[in-house]
């Protein structure tokens, strides 16, 4: 057990030493951290006695809540009989066998590989290096190119933050690579499309078109989110991946879907893939996937790009990729475990029950004066905010909104994700009771009120 230490002095030496991901750090090091202390349920509670509803299942994550005590004593039995198994050399351990096996049952018909990894970032990088590989495997070393969606996120590692279309992870970085390519995102309340059919449309003709620019010999893969989250949690229209995938394939690319976010229920099937029976080339998967109790993610394989993988390498040579970490036991045992209480300890189907209450207390707020926007898809959506609805104008970014937001309803007890650009995520855990989505909604309207009261937030408004 760690000694005590007071909540000030901890954060001093949180400012000294700590980086924290995706921070403003000078900025950091001035306001300091809120520190966590317990979690029970949906609840949060942080070193000073302050109780939080996390709506945001810690980072998309906590699909299961806090404190399952089966995943806890998964993790324990593991550690106690077998803390570290290496992959490497021929090495396997039960658990992993058994995940990489039971990721294959879940997952679409066309995945049948697993390789494991500690989280979405790694398993990003590794689908890329998968389909380079794969392409210099099949006599088709010009395909280099790939292409994304603007707003899309897939990950922070070096070429997986290319990939990533938001400014914050280029700036500085020398970022995006010159293989590296967007397309609009398909964001219908920004759109100018008439209607659902044209959203699909217009992302159809504009995949078609930058293959056509860059030359489908040059074009390796197209990679997108079935919703979008850090973007924006932008919701495309139902019918959007099952067209991009039939598009994709048409011209001969990969089509890679990116389920760190939306897989393992979050958006009402095990994987939003299901809900229009999409057959991806590789999937990348991780949070939801062990709850987000340890580290452990994935990247799903066709057979296809398995075998010619396998199948070009020089007799008995490996295939030079790996980690230390790669199927590490205890993620797996975790990761067993989750799956379980998805399927049969009803996680699963709570939190498709619980999708009515959640969209009906999104659409509720659609008249509150900040509200331009409620969308949603099972578990996971979003409010933006405009400073006049007619016309959708933004906030300007000077304003601060978003801090100003997440402040206030931390003050109210509650926890979500508050966007730069003025949209409101969030992702509660599966486990959700009807109480404590009225909680949610009491918490939001009131947090949404006070910022309404604020002289300036009004003043931007009247402009």
């Amino acid at each position: 057990m760690l000694s005590p230490i007071h909540p000030d002095e901890l954060a001093a030496l949180d400012r000294a030493h700590l980086i924290h991901p995706v921070a403003p750090w000078r900025l950091h090091e001035q306001r300091g951290p809120a520190v966590l202390a317990s979690a029970k349920g949906a609840f949060l509670t942080d070193n000073r006695g302050h109780q939080l509803l996390d709506a945001f299942a810690g980072l998309w994550c906590v699909n299961v809540g806090y404190g399952q005590e089966s995943v806890v004593q998964a993790a324990t039995e593991q550690l106690r009989q077998l803390p570290y198994a290496t992959g490497y050399f021929h090495f396997a351990s039960e658990p992993a066998i058994r995940l990489a096996a039971k990721l294959a049952e879940l997952t679409p018909a066309s995945l049948s590989r697993a390789y494991l990894t500690l989280g979405g970032s790694e398993a990003v990088d590794a689908a890329v290096r998968f389909i380079v590989q794969y392409y210099n495997a099949t006599g088709r070393p010009g395909k280099k190119h790939f292409i994304s969606l603007q707003r899309g996120y897939h990950g922070s590692s070096s070429t997986g933050a290319g990939l990533t279309a938001l400014p914050a992870f280029h700036r500085g970085f020398d970022l995006p690579l010159p293989t590296q390519h967007y397309i609009a995102s398909p964001y219908p309340y920004r759109s100018e499309a008439a209607d659902d059919a044209a959203v699909i449309a217009a992302s159809v003709a504009a995949l078609r078109a930058k293959v056509a620019e860059l030359g489908a010999q040059n074009v390796a893969a197209f990679f997108c989110e079935p919703i979008q989250g850090s973007g924006g949690v932008i919701v495309p229209p139902v019918g959007w991946l099952k067209a991009m995938q039939l598009a994709a394939h048409e011209l001969d690319i990969l089509f890679v879907v990116d389920e760190v976010i939306t897989g393992f229920g979050r958006t009402g099937p095990m994987f939003a893939c299901e809900a229009e029976g999409v057959q991806p080339d590789l999937m990348t998967l991780a949070k939801g996937l062990t709850a987000g109790y340890v580290p452990m993610g994935a990247t799903m394989v066709s057979e296809k790009v398995y075998a010619a993988i396998a199948d070009a390498a020089p007799a008995g040579a490996p295939i030079g990729h790996g980690a230390t970490y790669s199927g590490h036991p205890v993620g797996a045992a975790v990761a067993l475990e989750v799956l379980r209480l998805y399927q049969q300890g009803g996680v699963l189907a709570n939190g498709q029950r619980g999708a009515a209450h959640f969209s009906a207390g999104l659409d509720g707020l659609r008249d509150h004066p900040l509200v331009g926007d409620s969308r949603h898809r099972g578990l996971l959506g979003a409010l933006e905010l405009v400073a006049d609805k007619a016309s959708k104008r933004a906030f300007d970014p000077a304003l601060g909104l978003a801090d100003r937001i997440f402040a206030t309803a931390y003050r109210n007890g509650l926890v979500f994700r508050a966007f730069g650009d003025h949209i409101l995520g969030f992702a509660p855990a599966l486990t959700f009771t009807e109480s404590e989505f009225e909680l949610l909604f009491q918490r939001l309207k009131k947090t949404l009120d006070d910022v309404l009261a604020m002289p300036e937030v009004r003043a931007a408004m009247a402009g």
